[in-house]
């Protein structure tokens, strides 16, 4: 048996070997216990385990499989496992996962998978042809249950019944490359924003209103030339070569910036948590390492210039500031170990902020599948109820609800009417930036 999470090792992809390691891991995890309560996989795991006497090793493999299926790679494994590496039982639930998976692809995944793969991974060319039919795109993928949707889903494996997130008309870069950049009168930090498929593609207004807030505090932007999609849907579907490919033309991309003196801002935790712990494990190397050091998100970012004696982070806010705001912390914020910083970034501007923190149940591309949806919609109830439980009584107006990630925002909107905004948009408005015209 060999313990690796390595894709470049001679055993990763070795079924026999991939086995023993899941049936070592499922009994240290059966155990203990504390994961219990993080995905469908723990209790599938522990009830199977007590069914079969306590014996993880007489599990078939597609009761080991369907713990695999129901792991959405939350991360949050990292947050509770009390053996995650450097401990010598080297537990590391996420990358076993992803390793069958890698395993899955490679020897057994059907077209239908192959199909659906490629229709949710490819975000780049699936954003550049939305955004160029955004009206016609966004008819089709914002009504679910249509007739359209239920052949889309026949033919791509996204679920019919899923509220999917639209597509701006204008990319954020092609709005970046044409605004009227602002004087800098005093330049503290530079930064190159990287700006994640769903800020590039989908919601643009998220990078105009960090750029602005970033302007007004000083911090230079550009965007790094040649920067696409970190690869995440390839990681988490197992295409490591592809995710590869794509995460080794990102780190040629934004080790120059670094090196040049700029720290590396992703506004969505996914793709932040992508470039600051799987691009050093899978890249590798002193270019990989060197952009995952540097890498942060926005709030995150902004509170350091608080801490630094030579900077000094803006705290006037003239705009209006919500006097209660809701904030959903995404499972992958949570699993970079980053602090609550859009909260305290709120605080500092008198907002009364209420914390939630249960899972979407969207989780990358997982809640889109149509053989997840219902899973994902479980999933989903203990954020909704405490959202709810959360607002508060008697409000005349919507509440302020605000989350850091964009798949988790259009899920709290499709669950609960209430449409959230990312900390940056909050921010903005709150130092009295106006929102950026969509036109």
């Amino acid at each position: 048996m060999t313990t690796t999470y390595d894709p470049r090792h001679e055993k990763y992809l070795v079924e026999a070997d991939l086995r023993q390691e899941m049936t070592r891991v499922f009994d240290l995890c059966h155990g203990c216990r504390l994961c219990f309560n993080l995905c469908p996989s723990f209790p599938t795991l522990f009830d199977t385990i007590d069914l079969l006497d306590g014996h993880p090793e007489s599990m078939t493999p597609a009761q080991q499989d369907q713990v695999v299926d129901e792991c959405f790679q939350c991360k949050l494994c990292y947050v509770k496992c009390p053996y995650v590496p450097p401990h010598e039982w080297e537990l590391d639930f996420p990358r076993l996962m992803m390793r069958a998976h890698a395993h899955h692809r490679a020897s057994e995944a059907t077209v239908g998978e192959m199909i659906s793969d490629q229709a949710l991974n490819r975000t780049d060319l699936v954003g550049t042809v939305s955004v160029a039919l955004a009206p016609l795109v966004n008819r089709v993928v914002s009504t679910p249950g249509t007739t359209v949707r239920r052949i889309m889903q026949a033919v791509t494996g996204i679920s019919a019944d899923r509220v999917l997130p639209t597509y701006a008309r204008r990319k954020f870069s092609s709005w970046f490359s044409r605004r009227n950049k602002p004087l800098i009168r005093k330049v503290q930090r530079s930064v190159a924003v990287f700006p994640t498929c769903f800020i590039e593609y989908m919601e643009p207004s998220i990078g105009q209103d960090l750029v602005k807030v970033y302007e007004r505090n000083g911090i230079a932007c550009s965007l790094p030339e040649g920067a696409r999609c970190c690869g995440a849907p390839w990681l988490h579907s197992g295409d490591v070569k592809r995710f590869v490919a794509q995460a080794e033309k990102n780190v040629a991309a934004l080790a120059p910036e670094v090196a040049g003196g700029k720290d590396v801002i992703v506004a969505q935790p996914t793709c932040a948590y992508v470039l600051k712990k799987d691009y050093p494990v899978y890249v590798g190397g002193d270019d990989a390492d060197l952009v995952a050091a540097h890498t942060f998100e926005p709030s995150e970012y902004l509170l350091k210039l608080k801490s630094d004696p030579e900077a000094e982070l803006d705290t006037e806010f003239s705009g209006p500031v919500p006097d209660k705001v809701i904030y959903h912390v995404a499972c992958h914020h949570q699993a970079q170990n980053a602090g609550l910083r859009a909260r305290d970034l709120l605080k500092l501007a008198g907002a009364v902020v209420t914390i939630v923190s249960k899972c979407s149940g969207i989780d990358g591309t997982w809640g889109y599948r149509s053989s997840h949806f219902v899973e994902s919609k479980q999933v989903a109830k203990p954020m909704v109820a405490a959202i709810r439980e959360a607002l508060p009584g008697g409000s005349a107006t919507p509440p302020v609800i605000m989350g850091d990630c964009h798949l988790a925002n259009t899920a709290i909107a499709e669950e609960t009417g209430f449409v959230p905004l990312h900390p940056m948009q909050v921010i903005a408005r709150a130092y009295g930036i106006p929102e950026e015209s969509a036109t």
